[in-house]
């Protein structure tokens, strides 16, 4: 029975997880939020320190601004004082020219001061931003491995409840957006919010009474913002939530992409996985709609008090110039100093929003990721705890166990056993498929916790051993052998980490695995491929075997180690099994019962209960249970009479001229394949083109965005040169005017705001879903060779899938809009200059060359650094992602420290560039913030002299100057999302490069349809090699031509060839010389959706999908809606319509991510099933029986029976009992037909098909 799987009752009793398509638990558990300081709970002593000075750097560099303010509040004051002096015909030319020269003098100061200041705000600004982004490059770095360490360290039973399919999108999108939300960004919304805080008191102390006028729109304006940080964080988390189900869709059709393409599935996958990204794309446009009234609302009252403050300003100023100059409060220059104070702490408080979304993102994020970092798992927190014996016996006791899986409290699965285990025992444990038995075997590595009772070691309660050393002495191999994808030498020393290349070489003869692996041109450094795919099922199984016994464990569980194997290794690996288990106590389960013919002593379970224990002959004796399944085995299983004595000597072959291993991967063939990244913004706009109203109105507002800046220069400029004026009455009449201007212009820029946050928000989320479609369907129309490359691993996919798609919105959305505001800015600000005064527009403009060479450069370093950062982080999630989704494997090999180390190894060269790299980033943004101190000291200076010398209006000094450096600091705003820009058009890049590979295996130009009448298939002269190891021929000039509505079997050695047979079949892969045909059309030039849907497949190891059981078995034909009695007949035909009856939900009930909920034999019977809807004209049969017990085979063989009448079928099979009915069996050996006639016939030859018989009936090796 596997893992969490259904007997006759099921988890359906749970009806919440089975209505949850796909949903973990984390869909309906609330998780506790993490706070803004939460944030940083994994900071060290050391990162605490880094943050407490990068805090007072950026507070430091938040007051700088506020004493800008100030001194430029006295020089506008000296300004407007010497330009009355200058105008007033009254005064005498000397007292004009000490005016002058005290003007020039001020002037000089206030430049002096400035440069300081800039000075200042340099080293600050760099210190504060390289201390965060240190920190945070150092704390994220430990996030993500206490996240794969805490994953690793789960228990198993916590997976039953939790979706381990998102887990690549939690690795790679979800750590890299809690990452955005701990750097600089902080560090720029602290000096943000000090800078308000300062400016505010500044104003109140210069002028209490106009800055609290000024403070009006303030309460309204935080609680907008409150609100819409609030909902904006609760809409992230459904985002991440939606995503990580996409994720969990996505790993789970990459993993079984073989089957999805049997069956015709892709366009159904996309619309399941469109589904969860569409909840996402709504979900973020609301978000977008909420942030843009919100902040078009925190502008428009920014403009409005902006209003009042020149009202009220002028209006004070007006009823104080009777008084003395000592009695005044307000004056011209004391009014510009209260009103920039307050304008500049709103305006930084207005630059905060794209700051607080991102930290709702990356609480959200936290949320999730910390969630798993604090599940401490029960089972797991004995390792390196409790007794380490110093010999192990090998006595097993299992008292009284009762137990049911996490996911299925109430359905028992074990029924308080008794099972009693000796020394150096063999005991096998036998029963029909989900009576119990592979349960037994996950409770003795303490994979769980019997719900009662007690398993004992030795007379030790396994709950008292020291969990690490307990499973270091048990060896394992499962029914379904899981292997990683290193060499075959690395997969074997799992098994012993101190095992040197002559132990791995015995323990590879000993599981008669060294012929094949000798026979590959790297032998033992032979790469196998994710999850061993490289490998046939019966080498896999035989490295497995080998791992186990390179441990010499004290115990050995075999579950279904055989199955997989072909009758000749099968023969040679008994015996090699037989002669360890002599060593050590040995638990088997096995439904191939002549295997445990010699165990010491047979146990029979059947639901949940021990109903007989004995020898072989014993209980073939009583006749009861045992005696049944036996008689069910081999009813039908014995030699013709007259060859069941021969004595004939027989003849063994040598697998080595077999061992054309699949497509096996050499380091020699690791040469990474070179593509160009780039990519230009109109090729994404292109790909948004759908909205392009959208991007129109949003580049047309943020064009009006832009344009604001500027207006408010010029009006600034103009409402003081209206205090210069002489009468009182113009001064009123005149400012008035300039009052509503501004109104005005903060009604349009809040409309502008909304517009323009909603309709790139809308672009970008349509945009970045497109993308992720885009390159979803783009990964399931690839042939099957590109998924045999290592590069293209499922955890590699998933990263890409997630991680580029989410790096694309740092090129889109909101990002582009701040961006394309700057450059509007800049521009606009530029042409005013123009206008206004060209010389003073040109000396301030000498400066910005200086930021754009900073932003150049630190783009092309950005870009380098985000093409290492994305490599190392793929290879590191694809190795995070194969242990995670092999987790039984990797715990029973205590392998958890050896991934995590690997993970760790592959972060660790990214991460010291990353800690290198701060200082770039820091020296930009120091440069970028620090710049306009000096281009605003020698503007003022200039334009003084312009004053002084030439008569200029000062008003126009004003508007050249306040508007270009409101332009130099739209640019360093911008700056802070440019490393997303650049990450965003890479990301984009390598998009559009995967999205427009072209498959080698598609349909023909003019590929045909036709009815396959009668079907005769025709393979001739083929030769083939598989993509990725051209050099290992599987097939050499294979022939065999297939009457249609006859069976035939392919038999012969593991990695023979037969299954590749089957897949030149599907067109999974094209020969390279040679043709298949059907009814002598080459099938190359037939619609891959035509030659697919006349073919049914049942594979060796069937994949099952996360749906209900009705959906799984209509998934046989995705043509059509499969009607709910096809879908019964089918699996009444294969012997799994009562089982599935007897559940609580029926046909409803689902299956779990993989099937895991089901046992092996349960989820062929669907497989079946599966096959059987189709109706196909010819059934492939991929060792469709080697999972089910004896009484669940004999029936289905007959459902087989039955459903090969009248349609072509081709079997793959190891045991020949299921073949010798077949109209031609073929044995193929060295990628040819060597022998081919019916059961009979091959006997008389007395070859090596009669060879294979013999050896099944245990007369050989």
């Amino acid at each position: 029975m596997k893992t969490g799987e259904l007997n006759e009752e099921d988890l359906a009793t749970n009806p919440e997880k089975n209505n949850q398509s796909g949903a973990s638990s984390e869909f309906k558990n609330p998780l506790k939020t993490v706070g803004f300081f939460g944030v940083y709970r994994y900071a060290a002593t050391f990162d605490r320190w880094l943050l407490a000075l990068g805090t007072l750097c950026a507070m430091g560099t938040g007051v700088i601004q506020p004493l800008n303010v100030l001194i430029f509040g006295s020089l506008t004051g000296d300004i407007i004082r010497y330009s009355s002096i200058a105008k007033n015909p009254l005064i005498s030319d000397a007292e004009k020219e000490v005016a002058g020269v005290e003007f020039i003098d001020n002037i000089i100061a206030f430049a002096i001061k400035n440069c300081l200041l800039g000075v200042a705000m340099f080293i600050l600004s760099y210190s504060s931003t390289v201390l965060y982004n240190y920190s945070a490059v150092r704390q994220v770095n430990k996030i993500r491995q206490l996240y794969f360490s805490s994953s690793l360290n789960q228990d198993v039973g916590w997976y039953d409840l939790e979706q381990t399919g998102d887990f690549a999108s939690r690795m790679s999108e979800d750590i890299t957006k809690l990452e955005d939300g701990m750097g600089d960004k902080v560090s720029m919304f602290l000096t943000f919010q000090v800078t308000f805080v300062a400016s505010v008191i500044l104003a109140l102390v210069k002028g209490w009474e106009l800055a609290l006028i000024c403070l009006t729109s303030l309460p309204i304006t935080m609680i907008s913002i409150g609100i819409v940080a609030v909902l904006t964080g609760k809409l992230a988390v459904k985002e991440m939530d939606a995503y990580g189900a996409a994720g969990a869709i996505a790993e789970e059709v990459l993993t079984a992409i073989r089957t999805v393409v049997a069956f015709g599935g892709q366009e159904k996958e996309i619309a399941r996985y469109s589904n969860r990204l569409t909840f996402a794309r709504n979900n973020n446009i609301k978000r977008s709609l909420l942030s843009g009234i919100g902040f078009g609302l925190l502008w428009f009252f920014i403009y409005a008090s902006y209003a009042l403050a020149f009202w009220y300003g002028i209006k004070l100023i007006l009823e104080e110039k009777s008084l003395s100059p000592q009695e005044r409060v307000y004056d011209p220059g004391n009014m510009v100093t209260v009103f920039f104070a307050v304008m500049q702490g709103s305006v930084n408080f207005g630059m905060s929003s794209p700051y607080i979304e991102q930290f709702g993102i990356s609480k959200g994020a936290a949320t999730k990721i910390f969630a798993v970092i604090d599940s401490a798992p029960v089972i797991n927190a004995a390792k390196n705890v409790g007794l380490k014996p110093k010999e192990v016996k090998g006595d097993i006791s299992f008292r009284k166990v009762h137990f049911e899986y996490p996911s299925r409290k109430g359905v028992k699965v074990l029924k308080g056993i008794d099972i009693e285990i000796k020394s150096g025992e063999t005991v096998a444990l036998v029963g029909s498929s989900g009576c119990g038995k592979s349960t037994c075997i996950q409770l003795f590595q303490r994979l769980y916790d019997p719900t009662s009772g007690e398993v004992f070691l030795d007379g030790k309660k396994l709950g008292n051993l020291d969990l690490t050393w307990l499973r270091s002495q048990i060896g394992v191999v499962g029914q379904e052998p899981v292997l990683f994808g290193t060499t075959i030498a690395q997969n074997i020393r799992y098994g012993n980490l101190s095992a040197t290349d002559q132990d791995i070489e015995d323990a590879a003869k000993r599981a008669n695995a060294h012929t094949f692996i000798s026979s590959l041109p790297q032998r033992y450094n032979t790469l196998v491929g994710e999850r061993g795919t490289q490998l046939s099922g019966g080498q896999k199984q035989r490295i497995a075997i080998a791992r186990a016994l390179v441990r010499n464990p004290s115990i050995l569980l075999l579950d279904e180690a055989t199955s997989a194997l072909d009758t000749n290794s099968e023969a040679k690996v008994q015996a090699a099994l037989d002669n360890a288990s002599k060593e050590c106590t040995t638990i088997i389960v096995a439904h191939r019962l002549s295997t445990i013919r010699n165990a010491d002593r047979i146990v029979v379970l059947s639901e949940g209960l021990v109903v007989e224990e004995g020898t072989h002959q014993e209980l073939m004796a009583k006749e009861g249970a045992y005696y049944h399944l036996v008689n069910t085995q081999y009813s039908a299983n014995d030699f013709p009479q007259e060859y069941e004595d021969d004595d004939d000597p027989i003849t063994t072959f040598d697998d080595r001229r077999a061992s054309s291993m699949k497509g096996s991967i050499l380091m020699e063939d690791m040469i990474p394949v070179e593509e160009s990244n780039t990519t230009s913004l109109m090729a994404i706009l292109k790909v948004n083109r759908p909205e392009g109203w959208n991007i129109a109105l949003g580049c047309i507002t943020s064009l009006i965005m832009g344009a604001t800046m500027p207006v408010f220069s010029i009006l600034f400029g103009d409402i003081l040169g209206v205090l210069a004026l002489p009468n009182d009455d113009d001064i009123l009449m005149e400012s008035n005017k300039y009052v509503i201007m501004f109104v005005v212009t903060g009604t349009i820029t809040g409309i502008a705001t909304m517009l323009q946050i909603y309709m790139f928000g809308v672009a970008g989320e349509k945009l970045t879903m497109r993308l992720r479609q885009m390159m979803f369907g783009a990964m399931l129309r690839q042939e099957m060779g590109w998924f045999d490359d290592t590069e293209n691993g499922v955890g590699t996919l998933c990263a890409k899938l997630s991680g580029e798609a989410a790096n694309v919105q740092g090129a889109t959305g909101q990002r582009i809009g701040t961006i394309f505001q700057s450059v509007s800015t800049l521009g606009i600000s530029v042409g005013v200059s123009m206008y206004f005064e060209w010389r003073l527009g040109l000396v301030a403009l000498t400066f910005t060359p200086f930021i754009l060479l900073a932003i150049f450069f630190e783009g092309r370093f950005v870009k380098t650094e985000n093409e290492n950062r994305h490599k190392t982080l793929e290879r590191s999630t694809m190795i995070a992602v194969e242990a995670v989704a092999n987790l039984r494997t990797v715990a029973s090999l205590n392998a958890e420290d050896i991934f995590y180390n690997k993970y760790c190894n592959e972060l660790m060269p990214q991460y010291r560039n990353a800690l290198r790299n701060t200082h770039v980033r820091a020296i930009v943004l120091g440069l970028a913030r620090s710049i306009m101190f000096f281009a605003y000291s020698v503007c003022m200076y200039y334009g003084g002299t312009l004053i002084v010398d030439e008569g200029m209006p000062f008003e126009n000094v004003f508007k050249v100057s306040q508007a270009l450096i409101m332009g130099t600091v739209s640019i360093a705003n911008a700056l802070a999302f440019t490393p997303n820009f650049q990450r965003g058009i890479t990301a984009a890049g390598k998009i559009f490069n995967f999205v427009n590979r072209v498959p080698k295996v598609i349909d023909a130009p003019n590929a045909s349809a036709p009815d396959w009448n009668p079907g005769n298939i025709n393979y001739s002269r083929i030769a083939f090699s598989y993509p990725t190891r051209s050099a290992v021929r599987v097939l050499r000039g294979f022939d065999l031509s297939i009457v249609a509505g006859k069976t035939v079997a392919l038999v012969g050695p593991s990695g023979c060839g037969k299954s590749t047979v089957l897949q030149l079949l599907e067109r999974y892969y094209d020969p390279l010389h040679g043709n298949v045909s059907v009814d002598d059309d080459d099938i190359k030039e037939m619609k891959l959706s035509c030659l697919r849907s006349q073919l049914g497949v049942v594979s060796q190891e069937p994949n099952l999908f996360d749906k209900t059981i009705r959906e799984n078995i209509a998934y046989g034909d995705n043509s059509r809606v499969v009607p709910e009695a096809e879908i019964i007949e089918a699996a009444k035909n294969a012997n799994i319509h009562n089982f599935i009856t007897s559940l609580p939900l029926g046909y409803s009930t689902r299956l779990g991510e993989r099937g895991t909920q089901l046992s092996g034999g349960q989820k062929q019977r669907i497989a079946i099933a599966r096959a059987l809807v189709r109706k196909p004209k010819v059934l492939l049969l991929d060792e469709a029986t080697s999972a089910l017990d004896s009484e669940s085979e004999k029936v289905v063989q007959e459902a087989l029976d039955s459903a090969r009448k009248g349609r072509t079928c081709i079997i793959i099979a190891h045991r020949l009992s299921t073949i010798q009915d077949a109209d031609v069996i073929c044995v193929i050996d060295q990628g040819r037909v060597c022998e081919m006639g019916t059961h009979a016939e091959l006997l008389q030859q007395k070859g090596i098909y009669y060879t294979l018989q013999r050896l099944q009936k245990g007369k050989g090796v």
